[in-house]
């Protein structure tokens, strides 16, 4: 399937690995009974997946050791577009909601072009993306970003923005592209996902560096279309984050669900490639002084990302007494802890993030 879209992450569209993402408690996890293969061979078959067209319901569950903060959001629902509180809060609120609130969402992709519909309480969230641009719109306050090409190509290079789908498919992409010596790759039994018999591929990282227990990756059978993705933390039995469909179908989803067309009354604000990789600092353009670009440490499992002093955004974070209430203070900064990444928010304002302990994130600050 084409992937031209990954680099681009606007916020309402985390997978997290965030990121953000969609998860599912609701997935079918029967059994199946499939030819015997190696997990070398269900590696290739999911590599090999020729899947350019699908769609399907995805839900997300997490679990990842905070409280559920999706009553704390400021904003409401409906179109009224009135929300109290500090910009902070609402940063924050927004952030945590995605990590600790489950999802329910419609996924559409044919080729290069997806839609995605998150359905909240009582509102709704729709990214859809093309060759054409990017469309960001929420009914919760009634407003949307119109993301243009432009008349040049994209900082990446490329024609088009680019935005993280809450595919299962992609979510496990980005550990597929990440296996390597420091991942153990094993078989668990076979499961049937949204009515699709699929083989259990399981990630183990090899060291013990890092907050992630394992990763399973329900690989279709037939397509190698990866169909669910649970992640375990070290030591825990149940997933602390999931994704997967509950349904699904293979059948080219009409044209139509690709155009958007805000509801009368919606506040747009139009961009193109260039001011929002400006706005957002994803470091695939150019770093420049005021949007420096993150670096990577460390391999494998164990790597930390740490962007630099003076990313947009992180002084409302840091403000807001919702981020004050769920972060410790500790050595050089303020933490944010969870069951499967930690990050470390440094008194000079840079942001370092990883599955791994503090110890490793404060150890990559002080270089």
């Amino acid at each position: 399937m084409a992937r031209t879209w990954q680099r681009w992450v606007p916020a309402v569209a985390v997978p997290a690995v965030i990121a953000a993402a969609v998860v599912g408690g609701a997935v079918s996890t029967a059994s199946a009974d499939l030819p015997e293969k190696t997990p070398q061979e269900v590696l290739a078959l999911a590599a090999g997946a020729d899947v350019s067209a699908y769609s399907g319901d995805v839900e997300q569950t997490s679990d990842l050791g905070l409280p559920d903060v999706s009553g704390l959001s400021s904003g409401g629902s409906g179109s009224s577009g009135s929300r109290s509180g500090s910009d902070g809060d609402q940063t924050a609120a927004d952030a945590l909601e995605l990590l600790t609130a489950d999802h329910s969402a419609r996924v559409y992709v044919d080729g290069d072009a997806v839609r995605i519909q998150v359905l909240d309480k009582l509102a709704e969230r729709d990214v859809v993306a093309s060759p054409e641009g990017l469309w960001l719109y929420d009914s919760k306050d009634a407003s949307a970003v119109h993301v243009t090409r432009g008349d040049g190509a994209a900082p990446d290079g490329s024609t088009t923005p680019e935005t993280q789908t809450l595919s299962p498919a992609e979510v496990a992409q980005r550990f597929l592209d990440s296996v390597g010596p420091s991942t153990e790759v094993s078989l668990g039994p076979d499961a049937s996902v949204a009515g699709r018999d699929a083989y259990d591929l399981v990630l183990t990282p090899r060291g013990d560096d890092t907050l992630v227990g394992s990763v399973s990756i329900a690989v279709d059978a037939q397509t190698g279309l990866p169909l669910r993705v649970q992640v375990l933390a070290t030591g825990a039995s149940d997933p602390a984050f999931e994704v997967g469909f509950t349904s699904i179908s293979y059948d080219t989803p009409s044209a139509d669900l690709f155009t958007f067309a805000p509801p009368a009354g919606t506040d747009v604000t139009e961009k193109d490639a260039s001011d929002w990789a400006g706005d957002h600092g994803d470091g695939a353009g150019p770093a420049d002084a005021s949007h420096p670009k993150p670096t990577v440490t460390g391999e494998g499992w164990s790597s930390v990302v740490s962007i630099p002093t003076g990313q947009a955004g992180v002084g409302d974070l840091t403000s807001s007494p919702l981020f004050s209430q769920l972060a410790t203070k500790v050595d050089g900064g303020y933490a944010l802890q969870t069951t499967l990444m930690t990050a470390l928010i440094t008194d000079d304002g840079r942001v370092l993030v990883g599955a791994v302990p503090l110890a490793s994130l404060q150890s990559a600050a002080a270089q």
